[in-house]
């Protein structure tokens, strides 16, 4: 299935992320719990040694150097070399009739570790992530015990210190594949698939498919669908393929093709929300006419005599859609309106007087801020047409200066407030935008960004 809506996370953006990722892997590693050991060897001269360690600590566990790296077909590659760890602990021997106890330390270095991590999808369309493979070599252990008889025991390091690096290999590997379930995937689930955005519309942003690592970046194609809540129906039309441009001075990217823009006006249409009336209590206090039948009879003069002096209103609706075009030159659209015009009667009810198809050409500035998609409209002039009438025929462009003003500083305030709220971006918790970026290429729209993670 072609998204609707594509996420780019570049080598920058990995990079910021691993580097928050290596703090919390550090903080996991640094509080890996080892088993108590106990063994026998024979010591030359000296016989049998029975040894215990146990109260094994881990003081620290250092990750000083580690890269991340999208790997094609595959998913995510982190290397950490030369890490370092240093632990303590305390012992007990006998050999012979000597009972001898005391502590020792430990130190871990040269530790090198390689993780892949495989990115994928839940039926839900919520991303997952987990440990597809994790190797650990350590090539430096060197144990120093203390006590009365610490340069005996210096003696036969050699064996316990084969045990550590065995154990801590295994234990640091599993540590790792706990600290990706219970932290990384537990935080990518933050991502929301789908997102509220008022009463009546969402926005559908489930992925379409695992993410795509390229030998640069990762991408993620995600449904980018509007809908509406009271009853979701099939859009009738398809995304095209999105291909974004190699660009990436920025950590993320956001392509948002036609359809998703389109799919907006689709849900709304569907939802009844692109309906606006108009009376006269919302003409500007500055314009200096009323919306009454006295008003129009000096370009409709039957008005006066089948409904004298009184009030109208207009009810503006779209019979479909409205769609618009992406391109190099930005964002237009060209929506029809049907201005159905009403005298109202003594009684509140409406008596319906002529219905105008009103075409413009509109003009759409996009920004991003505060995570959300924000917007503008403009307007040019429009052009009138009589679509129907029950009070007889009329020239239509002697109203064209009143719907200018009806559709400028009526209307158009109204669509523009609800585009200055924005729709949400599909971010994971606690990240914030900045350095925005707005480009238009043929079909879609990008939006560059980079990133800061407030922690909690």
């Amino acid at each position: 299935t072609n998204p609707g809506f594509v996420v780019r996370i570049t080598q920058a953006g990995l990079d910021y992320a691993h580097q928050h990722g290596i703090t919390i892997l550090e903080k996991e590693l640094a509080q890996l719990r080892l088993p108590d050991m106990s063994g026998d060897f024979r010591v030359l001269r000296v016989g049998k040694v029975r040894y215990e360690l146990s109260r094994l600590r881990l003081r620290s566990f250092h990750l000083p150097y580690s890269r991340i790296s999208p790997v094609p077909n595959v998913g995510l590659q982190v290397s950490i070399s030369n890490a370092f760890a240093e632990l303590d602990g305390d012992w007990r021997v006998k050999m012979l009739f000597v009972r001898d106890h005391g502590s020792f330390d430990l130190k871990v270095e040269n530790v090198y570790i390689k993780i892949s991590l495989r990115l994928g999808s839940d039926t839900t369309g919520k991303p997952t992530v987990s440990t597809s493979d994790c190797s650990t070599r350590i090539s430096k252990v060197r144990v120093l015990f203390s006590g009365k008889f610490g340069w005996l025991y210096n003696l036969f390091h050699s064996a316990i210190e084969s045990k550590f690096r065995k154990i801590l290999e295994r234990k640091v590997c599993d540590s790792i594949a706990e600290s990706v379930h219970n932290d990384l995937q537990t935080y990518t689930r933050t991502l929301p698939v789908t997102a509220r955005i008022d009463a009546r519309t969402g926005i559908d942003y489930s992925f379409v498919a695992p993410p795509y690592a390229t030998a640069q970046s990762l991408d993620t194609g995600l449904k980018g669908e509007f809908y509406n809540l009271a009853h979701r129906s099939t859009v009738p039309f398809s995304p095209l393929p999105l291909s974004l441009p190699s660009d990436h001075d920025r950590m993320v990217y956001f392509g948002a093709s036609n359809y998703f823009f389109n799919t907006a006006g689709f849900a709304y249409h569907e939802a009844g929300a692109l309906v606006f009336e108009i009376t006269n209590a919302m003409i500007p206090k500055d314009v200096d006419f009323h919306l009454n039948t006295s008003t129009f009879s000096a370009f409709i003069p039957q008005l006066e005599q089948m409904y004298p002096d009184m009030p109208m209103k207009l009810r503006l609706s779209t019979p479909t859609a409205p769609f618009l075009n992406i391109g190099p030159e930005g964002i237009s659209l060209r929506p029809v309106v049907d201005v159905q015009a009403y005298a109202i009667l003594p009684n509140s009810s409406l008596a319906p007087l002529f219905i105008l198809s009103l075409v413009r050409n509109v003009s759409a500035v996009i920004d991003v801020r505060s995570g959300r998609i924000v917007g503008s409209l403009d307007v040019g002039r429009i052009r009138l047409s009589l679509k129907d009438s029950v009070v007889g025929t009329f020239q239509v462009r002697m109203l064209q200066s009143i719907m200018n003003i009806f559709a400028s500083d009526i209307l158009l305030p109204r669509l523009n407030a609800r585009l200055e709220k924005g729709f949400p971006l599909p971010l994971p918790d606690r990240i914030r935008l900045s350095n925005t970026l707005v480009r238009f290429h043929q079909n879609f729209l990008l939006l560059g960004a980079d990133v800061h993670f407030q922690p909690q």
